[in-house]
């Protein structure tokens, strides 16, 4: 569907242009878009393998299953009906961490993985689980201490001070990661109470 929107759109707006006869500067948006967006690329792909790599040395050290230890007994109270021992666990807490660390890129497969885990817990039915629904509050509004992607746009357009936003980045996070599970909460509990009604 998400296609066919886009699909739509581009038409649109070939046709507006050619109409209007700016299909000169539609011809030099494109281009240079394009190229924006390979050197932002090239820049991010800098910093995540950078990021990436720290992960993967905090993966062995033990320092991410340290995290997971710390942030068990809270992801086990937000999702109390998925077993302990479940594969979704052990994802729901690698997601978490690496949107910590402001790595979402390196967040979105676990958090798929995740997905695919809770799904078979719901009995592979189409409608969300309620840890479906807050694995994706949660996973939208993550709590992020460190924002690597922001930061690596920052350094290439030649922020002088590209981490000043790391205080900033914590508390708006906080704030969006508390509201999520707040609103999350509402909404459960309130449809429960109609369940029961």
């Amino acid at each position: 569907m998400v296609n066919l929107i886009w699909v739509i759109l581009f038409v649109i707006g070939i046709a507006f242009a050619a109409v209007n006869g700016t299909m000169d500067q539609v011809n030099k948006a494109v281009f240079e878009g394009a190229r924006e967006a390979v050197t932002i690329c090239i820049g991010l792909i800098s910093v995540l393998v950078f990021w990436l790599g720290l992960m993967k040395i905090a993966e062995k050290g033990g320092i991410l299953r340290g995290l997971s230890r710390l942030l068990g007994p809270f992801v086990r109270r937000l999702f109390p009906d998925v077993p302990k021992e479940s594969p979704a666990m052990g994802y729901i807490l690698s997601n978490m961490s690496a949107n910590m660390f402001g790595l979402g890129n390196a967040a979105t497969p676990m958090g798929i993985k995740a997905m695919e885990e809770l799904k078979k817990l719901n009995g592979n039915r189409d409608e969300a689980s309620r840890s479906m629904i807050t694995l994706l509050a949660i996973n939208t509004a993550s709590i992020t201490l460190i924002p690597t992607t922001v930061i690596s746009l920052r350094l290439q357009y030649g922020s002088v001070s590209p981490t000043e936003i790391v205080g900033t980045t914590i508390v708006a996070t906080a704030c969006s990661t508390a509201g999520a599970i707040l609103i999350d909460r509402y909404f459960y509990y309130r449809r429960v109470r109609k369940g029961r009604g």
